[in-house]
């Protein structure tokens, strides 16, 4: 009885460490999004994270439709904060769920290009 409850605790820890493993630390796609970067704000009660807002279009429209992520990296998040209100590519990664010291979004922002048109 001391084996089979054993494994039973092995197989049960080992399904929920690939969930966890699955869930919150495995890519489920990368991309780039472009559009015009609207705002970087540092907020979050006890995490605080790097969150940021950006228009799909590079032109002024009525309601652009908006693109909602979080950045990791200080350093980036400073970057981008000078790039506001510019037309910039932003390289993603986009995990399925969030934790909360990686911010708000399923969007994890890892590298932008500044676009010239």
């Amino acid at each position: 009885m001391k084996k089979f409850l054993g494994y039973t605790f092995l197989v049960i820890t080992l399904v929920l460490a690939v969930m966890i493993y699955w869930s919150y630390y495995n890519v489920y796609s990368e991309g780039v999004r472009k559009g015009m970067l609207v705002k970087i704000t540092k907020k979050g009660n006890i995490f605080k994270t790097y969150e940021g807002e950006m228009w799909l279009s590079c032109h002024q429209l009525v309601n652009p439709e908006k693109f909602l992520f979080s950045i990791e990296d200080k350093t980036l998040a400073d970057s981008l904060t000078n790039m506001q209100d510019k037309c910039l590519e932003l390289k993603y990664k986009q995990y399925r769920r969030v934790l909360p010291w990686r911010g708000d979004s399923e969007y994890l922002i890892v590298g932008y290009k500044k676009v010239t048109e």
